[in-house]
């Protein structure tokens, strides 16, 4: 998953590009409580301390919003910029800078979803009549990615259970496979073959209708910018970031495990469960400990990032070193 110039430096251990570009602004502010610092030369300006007063001035705001009770509470948010400008979206480039650089090009509207296999209701349906269906609540939840680094990020979203009901599955579909837009006029990364188009990610029955899994459509009380994920994404906080498909534009009830991406290019490295544990080792790095973007220390990873309490029961009796 990694692009290395050196076998023995992780990317884990590099300071991302865009802490060091602002390392004046970091100065300059020591001992602010708050800062507002430019997007690029031409963009909006964000907040940078973690509560984004001021976020995209030109982003569609997101009304009526609840609190989940399912919310981290206890952790600083990370920033509206850290957020939006340190992503994994191979869709548009490798570097972790590449999604906010170039994913202008992507057309979140107009955007159909279809809806497929083994349910009652398939179809193909707007992401405006989506977001109707279901009422919007923010989440804030910690997001890993396996190359050991996080963030805590206040997603806008609704239960991916109610999505999955409301086509009601019939009782041979065990997976639910998420599969996202291919046009490389839009995603100008998918002219390389990093990986195999289009990107696909899957979840069991069990963990799709989990409370904690969700369909995000904002963050930031706004909608999704492209580089996250616009205009719907899946966030499942309990696991690494790669389960987390992008600009999804089909859903497929199947009775068999789907092959999701990393899985197929490197299933040595990338399992289909894709559960953070700090026990088990990815091949090239450890998974003991992570860094928190904005910190500069590092600290212990949690089982299931630390939402053990929660979804454990849905591996009990599986083997987590073999299911990985």
């Amino acid at each position: 998953m990694l692009i290395k110039k050196a076998p023995d430096i992780r990317e884990s251990e590099v300071t991302p590009r865009s802490w060091y570009v602002r390392r004046r602004e970091f100065l300059q502010v020591a001992g602010s409580t708050a800062v507002a610092v430019a997007a690029g030369a031409a963009g909006p300006i964000f907040e940078g301390t973690g509560t984004a007063l001021a976020q995209n001035p030109a982003a569609q705001k997101l009304e009526n919003l609840k609190r989940s009770p399912l919310s981290v509470t206890d952790e600083k948010l990370n920033s509206y910029r850290d957020v939006t400008t340190y992503n994994n979206f191979y869709e548009f480039g490798l570097d972790k800078g590449d999604p906010a650089r170039y994913s202008g090009s992507l057309k979140p509207r107009p955007w159909n979803v279809v809806v497929e296999g083994q349910c009652a209701k398939p179809g193909s349906y707007t992401i405006e009549d989506i977001m109707k269906w279901f009422p919007l609540e923010e989440r804030i939840y910690r997001l890993r990615c396996v190359e050991a680094w996080s963030m805590v990020i206040p997603w806008v979203g609704f239960p991916l259970a109610d999505f999955v009901k409301r086509f009601e599955p019939t009782a041979k579909a065990k997976f639910v496979k998420f599969t996202t837009l291919v046009d490389m006029k839009q995603m100008p990364g998918q002219t390389e073959p990093a990986l195999p188009w289009p990107y696909v990610e899957g979840l069991r029955m069990d963990e799709a209708m989990h409370p904690l899994a969700i369909m995000a459509v904002g963050l930031y009380g706004e909608v999704l910018p492209n580089q996250n994920g616009a205009p719907i994404r899946l966030i499942v906080p309990w696991k690494y970031g790669f389960k987390g498909a992008k600009s999804i534009v089909r859903v497929t009830f199947e009775e068999n495990q789907p092959m999701n991406t990393w899985q197929r290019m490197q299933a040595r490295e990338y399992g289909f469960f894709a559960n953070v544990n700090p026990a088990v080792d990815h091949p090239r790095w450890s998974q003991a400990s992570e860094r928190r973007i904005g910190e500069f220390f590092k600290r212990k990873t949690l089982p299931f990032n630390g939402y053990a309490d929660q979804v454990a029961s849905l591996y009990a009796g599986m083997d987590l070193s073999k299911f990985y």
